[in-house]
């Protein structure tokens, strides 16, 4: 019988996985459960949740830093910094709704945890650059605090860059600190349609050659566009490739004009206003257009120019539908239901064009049967096998999520 326990302070944690690693028993970390069905699924004794551990603990909007214990929700954060006019620049991705979870649980330190960052990261860096501070407890039941409230401040190993993309496999995170950024005053977006995605990705890279800042760099396929929450793009019925600016009202309308100057021989561009574009982008960060299907979904990271011709050869095997972010670095592909959900074909075509592939939704006998994260290089194996010895040595936090045997 699967127990369930919710501690409430790092002692109380400390107890409980020390007494995991005595007696050999796997146990499953997570937070609210939000991404519970990304990665391999779990055979485990007992559920050690972090929700428990709730509220900010550290706020200074002048320095723009904040600490909050890992439990505590996102939107709760997000909440707390746009009453201060700042926000999460990195842009977290709402990955629940997509797995199958009830939307709006993400937790704070699940964001780091599993490091997946939204389209603003193309100009401000991923979640673990942000990342500066964590308080913890390891495998072997030691509570250890590393970083602080500000930058470069770390001696010896970064271990916020190590914890982070770990998915709760070497240890659990009980408070995090984090850098935030001042919202921007204005937003705006410009969108091409109908274009093919070779040409769109080639208008996304030339834009992020300019020096006109864009913050985000997306391309929707026209069957994905088709699910779009947002009516008036919903109904043109064609490929969307979409350029944000933002920045103050003057920067943002000056450097909108600029683009539009510079890409007028792609077509027509049109424009969405403050209200629009915050519509649009919101929902793009919670893959709304891959709501509403249980197909399996692969998260494909590669070089922007390669983005389409990763595409075009998974659709040379199989149906395809494709979100295209970070000017085409990021790869959102929907693809047929198959026993493999197209694993062996896509880790052909990754090998082929270079690039990392995870798959985010399949069913659970599917992602017990292949390689649901990117498979290691062998030094990369070998380091990663290290971390997981010193940080875990019996192996009880979350084994094989992400690895088998690992």
């Amino acid at each position: 019988m699967l127990t369930n326990m919710r501690p409430v302070d790092e002692r109380e944690f400390s107890r409980i996985l020390a007494e995991a690693t005595a007696t050999a028993t796997p146990v499953e970390i997570m937070g609210s459960g939000s991404k519970r069905n990304v990665g391999r699924p779990l055979q485990t004794a007992a559920n050690v949740s972090t929700r428990a551990l709730r509220g900010i603990s550290l706020y200074e909007p002048s320095e723009m830093v904040m600490s909050a214990r890992a439990g505590t929700p996102l939107s709760q954060i997000e909440d707390a910094l746009a009453e201060r006019g700042q926000m999460l620049a990195f842009e977290p991705v709402e990955l629940g709704p997509v797995a199958g979870s009830e939307p709006g649980q993400a937790t704070i330190a699940g964001v780091f945890a599993t490091n997946i960052s939204g389209s603003r990261r193309i100009s401000v860096g991923a979640a673990r650059d942000h990342f500066i501070g964590v308080k913890g407890v390891n495998g072997r039941g030691e509570i250890f605090k590393s970083g602080g409230r500000v930058m470069k401040n770390v001696t010896g190993y970064d271990l916020c860059r190590g914890l982070s993309g770990s998915w709760g496999t070497l240890a659990v995170m009980t408070e995090v600190t984090f850098k935030v950024l001042p919202m921007p005053e204005d937003t705006g977006t410009l969108l091409l349609l109908g274009l093919p995605d070779e040409i769109a990705i080639e208008v996304l890279c030339g834009a992020m050659g300019t020096p006109f800042e864009v913050s985000g760099a997306v391309h929707l396929q026209p069957s994905l566009v088709a699910r779009l929450w947002h009516d008036g793009l919903r109904q043109q019925g064609q490929a969307v490739t979409a350029l944000r600016i933002e920045n103050f009202s003057k920067s943002v309308a000056y450097r909108g004009a600029r683009l539009k100057d510079h890409f007028k021989a792609y077509g027509e561009i049109h424009e969405l206003d403050r209200e629009n574009s915050l519509a649009f982008w919101g929902e793009l960060r919670q893959l709304s257009v891959l709501q509403a299907s249980d197909a399996p979904v692969w998260r494909i990271s590669t070089s922007p120019t390669a983005g389409p011709k990763v595409v075009a050869a998974i659709t040379a095997y199989m149906d395809c539908r494709a979100f295209y972010d970070w000017s085409g670095g990021l790869v959102w592909a929907e693809v047929l239901s198959t026993t493999d959900a197209g694993a062996a074909d896509i880790r052909r075509v990754i090998a082929t064009h270079g690039g990392h592939a995870t798959l985010i939704r399949a069913e659970p006998e599917v992602r017990a049967a292949v390689e649901v994260f990117q498979p290691l290089e062998a030094g990369v194996e070998r380091i990663s096998r290290k971390l997981k010895a010193a940080f875990d040595p019996a192996g009880v936090l979350n084994p094989g999520r992400m690895y088998p045997n690992f």
